[in-house]
């Protein structure tokens, strides 16, 4: 398990990595087909709508995960953190998310996530 909590640890700073640097790239890699994410916003968005969004540069700065609890059940695996983050006002923000992994094919791709702000 220790192999899957450290996966899970690095994909987790890659996946807000991305989010940050617009790094479609890297998220094309680590999506699974099927991913839906959660805006902010209540907005339900595909992989596709996902990889569109992302590619916009964000106007945050800073992004960092804190608080970083990842739960392996099986081939599923659920990441729940806090987010730290500079808005373009230069105001300290912070923010939720939970993200949710399956192991496919013994490789981790995220399925789902959820964005509180």
């Amino acid at each position: 398990m220790s192999k899957d909590i450290d996966e899970l640890t690095k994909l987790n700073k890659d996946y807000v990595d991305s989010v940050q640097n617009s790094n479609v790239k890297r998220f094309d890699e680590i999506l699974a087909q099927d991913f839906y994410c959660t805006n902010p916003d209540k907005s339900l968005v595909d992989r596709a709508g996902f990889l569109k969004q992302t590619a916009i540069p964000v106007k945050i700065r800073n992004l960092r995960a804190e608080d970083v609890k990842i739960r392996i059940l099986g081939d599923f695996a659920i990441i729940h953190a806090q987010t730290s983050y500079t808005t373009p006002d230069g105001d300290q923000a912070h923010g939720r998310y939970t993200d949710c992994w399956a192991k496919q094919n013994g490789k981790w791709l995220a399925v789902s996530a959820h964005v509180a702000r």
